[in-house]
């Protein structure tokens, strides 16, 4: 499962620690930012992005709240979600 939640849980912490960049398997990943100010990264076609806090749904009520919440995407497809370090599968079974 390509590591998803332990490179996931990596990201999501050094996301929202305000760091510049991650490490995952000795390799040095920069954390990327949007012009909307949201950051993420993408790793071996994963993209891992923070949740926008300006977005009117749920989810961006509850960044604009103080949630932690970040996105693990393939393609057009949410494959977890990691909030205040929990991470959830997102997956069809």
């Amino acid at each position: 499962m390509e590591n998803l939640k332990e490179n996931g849980l990596k990201i999501f912490k050094a996301i929202f620690e305000r760091k510049k960049s991650v490490e995952i398997d000795e390799i040095e990943y920069l954390i990327k930012k949007f012009s909307s100010g949201v950051k993420y990264v993408d790793l071996f076609g994963y993209r891992y992005i923070e949740q926008n806090r300006n977005k009117k749904s749920e989810w961006g009520k509850k960044a604009r709240e103080g949630h932690k919440i970040m996105w693990i995407i393939k393609g057009r497809q949410y494959m977890a979600r990691i909030m205040d370090g929990e991470y959830s599968d997102l997956k069809k079974k």
